[in-house]
This record gives structure tokens, C-alpha cells and sequence, in this order.
């Protein structure tokens, strides 16, 4: 099979599993299942079944999942807006940063510990593991949205915490050991990647809220493009600067959400819509890497299973509660936030990472990454309404987005 065919016979799962991925909302709504976890399943399935379909390259898959998490944290940013990210910021920037690190070492411990990975391997798949996904929550909460700070947390967490994970995994992979030098390379290089992002994501959100206020276009339909095509032109620049692109893209989101703007909600719903399709195409492509002989072996879903266990229930509960406790919440927006620390598709951007990076034993270390986010989203987010109705946790209609 040529490259053209090969490339239109992935164009068409992707599409395929997309539309039965929307559809699967309706089905999901009353089982709460969450649908990213199915369509995982069922593009490494079609991968298995289907002789001629092979897993796209690595570089492919990266590039990929990199415009799917500019779409996602955009999204993510203009949705929590200035006035809401205010009244959580310490608790954000505690548990997305402090928590993400605390997550990681626990995890690499226990992998060291109890499973013999060297204490490099364990980094690499504990810091993979350790950014979260609330959209996951959402998407398994129907039409009602987590109401009050805990909400603002959640979706604050999953936003500083995926820009954290991706350059503490890119800082690792770039020092290829554990040393004290190595770890002072990393901490120089995370620092300057974290900086860097903020303050060229504070100086976009402002020159793009500035764009968006006087200059005028000629038609409703260019402006989510401009808005789109902006965030683009942010990562690139903050990533050719050393910087987190992914970082700076998520606070300009935030520096623009709750301004007014012309066609501002044509603006949300377009970025909203597009975040959605984001997400879907990020596990369609990550199913079709999932082997699952290697997911059978019991060095890998072994481990993989006692890691999502342990920080499940005992990690994050512990390590990123104490994180959470200058937040203040009420007990049970607490226990909430700390149960509904689900995993995502970063988690397994991090894993191709390091398959990209070629590493010893990296098909492993992917397949232990694969468990726990599957897990994670299969068991945790299965659980999530329930827990979420045991707690009595405050709840608000889903609103179309958009204001002004």
C-alpha cells in the first residue's frame, strides 16, 4: 500500500471513529462511560484487526496531539476567563505545579520500589501520569457542570498541569539521567520553559484582546479564524523563545475569556466545538499506538495498574490534599476535586515522547502509561457521577458559551 492510500485509510478511521465518537455522547450520557476511553479502545482494536492499518509515525502522532492540545487548552483558558481563574489562583497554581511534582515522585517510587525500573524509567512514567483531564469529568457529568471554586479547580489544574508535565518530561528526556547535574539541568530548563510561557502568554492574551477590539473584519466568520490562527502564531513564538507554548497559549486564553469582544460568541462556540473534535482526534491517533501484545504482558499492565491504584487512592488523595488545603474548599468540593483527578490524553502524548525518544524499554513504559490512563477513565470516570451525587456537589446547566 502506498503512502497516499496508507494515509487515506487513517483519514478514514479517524473520521469514521470521530462520527461514531459524537454519536457515542448519546449512549455515554446515560451509562457515563466516557467516550474518549472507547474510542481509544476502539482504534487499537481496528489497528489489531486490520492488517494493512498500521500506527502512524511517531513524529506524526506529536505533531498531531500538539494542534489537538492547542485547541483543548485555548478552549480550556477562555473558559475559565480572568474573574474565575482570581478566585482559585493559589490553589491552581499549588496543585498544577507543586501537586504535579509531588504526583511524579510518589509514582516514581513506587515504580522503583516495587516493580525494579531504574529510577530514570520511573521518572519518565510518573511524570507522565501526572497531569489530569477534567474535561473528562464533564464529559461523563452529561448536561450538568461542576458550579463554585471546585469547578474553576479542576479545570485551572488539568490547564497549569499539562504545560507543567510536557516540560518536565521534555527537561528529562533532554538530560538522559539522574544526577545531581542532570537535575539541575532540568530545573533550569523547566524554569525557563514555565517563565517564559507565562509572561509571552500575559503579552499575547493582551495584544490579542487589543486585535480583537480594533481591528474589524469583514465577515462573522473570520474572527474565530483570527482567533485560532493567534494562538498558533503564541505557541510558535513561545516555543521558539524556550518557552511553554502550550503554557502561553492557555493564559492568553484565559486573559481574553470573560472580555468583551466583537462576535465573542461566535468566537466560544467556535473554539468550543473545535476543542470537542480536538479531543476526539487525540485518542482516535493515540488508539491506533496502543499495542495491545504488549499491553497483555504482565510487567505492563501489572505495574500499570498498581501505579493508577496507588495514586488514586492514596497519592493524590494525600500528597496534592495538602496542596489543596489553603484553597479552603468544603469538605466534600474537596474530596471531589482530589477523586476526580482523572487522566487524559496527555498522559499519553508524554508516553509517545518518549517512544520518540527512543529509550530502552520504551514500549514498555508506553503500555504502563496506556493502563493507567485507561483505567483512570474507564473505572474513575465511570464512578465520577455517583461520587459526585454522594458528595452533593453543586451543580449548574450546561450553558451554550459565549457572552457579549
Amino acid at each position: 500500500m502506498n503512502e497516499t492510500r496508507h494515509f487515506a485509510l487513517i483519514l478514514l478511521l479517524i473520521a469514521a471513529v470521530g462520527l461514531v465518537a459524537v454519536l457515542a455522547n448519546l449512549v455515554t450520557e446515560r451509562l457515563r462511560v466516557p467516550a474518549p476511553v472507547l474510542v481509544l479502545i476502539a482504534a487499537a482494536v481496528a489497528v489489531k484487526a486490520v492488517p494493512a492499518l498500521h500506527a502512524p509515525s511517531e513524529q506524526m502522532v506529536e505533531h498531531i496531539l500538539t494542534v489537538a492540545l492547542i485547541c483543548i487548552l485555548f478552549d480550556g483558558g477562555m473558559h475559565i476567563g480572568v474573574g474565575r481563574f482570581r478566585t482559585a489562583a493559589g490553589a491552581i497554581a499549588s496543585i498544577g505545579v507543586l501537586g504535579t511534582f509531588l504526583t511524579a515522585g510518589a509514582g516514581a517510587l513506587l515504580l522503583h520500589a516495587a516493580f525494579g525500573l531504574s529510577w530514570f524509567a520511573a521518572l519518565l512514567v510518573a511524570t507522565a501520569i501526572a497531569p489530569t483531564d477534567p474535561a473528562v469529568v464533564f464529559s461523563v457529568l452529561g448536561k450538568r457542570e461542576i458550579a463554585g471554586r471546585s469547578g474553576t479547580v479542576l479545570e485551572g489544574e488539568s490547564g497549569a498541569n499539562d504545560p507543567v508535565g510536557i516540560a518536565l518530561m521534555s527537561s528529562l528526556i533532554a538530560a538522559g539521567a539522574v544526577s545531581a547535574h542532570a537535575f539541575g539541568q532540568v530545573g533550569l530548563e523547566f524554569v525557563l520553559q514555565i517563565v517564559v510561557g507565562a509572561v509571552l502568554g500575559l503579552v499575547g492574551g493582551r495584544a490579542l484582546l487589543w486585535f480583537m477590539r480594533r481591528v474589524h473584519l469583514p465577515g462573522e466568520g473570520l474572527y474565530p479564524l483570527r482567533t485560532l490562527t493567534a494562538a498558533g502564531v503564541l505557541y510558535g513564538v513561545a516555543t521558539l523563545a524556550h518557552g511553554s507554548g502550550f503554557l502561553a497559549v492557555f493564559v492568553a486564553g484565559i486573559i481574553i475569556g470573560d472580555e468583551e469582544a466583537p462576535q465573542k460568541r461566535e468566537i466560544r462556540r467556535f473554539h468550543a466545538a473545535l476543542a470537542g473534535l480536538a479531543e476526539i482526534v487525540a485518542f482516535v491517533v493515540l488508539g491506533l499506538t496502543v499495542d495491545l501484545d504488549v499491553l497483555s504482558h504482565r510487567n505492563v499492565w501489572l505495574p500499570g495498574l498498581v501505579l493508577a491504584l496507588v495514586v488514586a487512592c492514596v497519592a493524590r488523595p494525600l500528597l496534592v490534599g495538602l496542596c489543596l488545603l489553603p484553597a479552603r474548599l468544603a469538605r466534600n468540593e474537596s474530596a471531589f476535586v482530589l477523586f476526580a483527578g482523572l487522566k487524559g490524553a496527555v498522559p499519553l502524548l508524554l508516553g509517545q515522547l518518549m517512544l520518540g525518544a527512543h529509550l530502552q524499554g520504551a514500549p514498555r513504559l508506553y503500555g504502563i502509561v496506556v493502563v493507567v490512563v485507561v483505567f483512570s477513565v474507564l473505572v474513575q470516570g465511570t464512578l465520577t457521577p455517583f461520587v459526585a451525587d454522594r458528595l452533593r456537589i453543586p451543580m449548574r446547566g450546561e450553558e451554550p458559551p459565549g457572552v457579549g
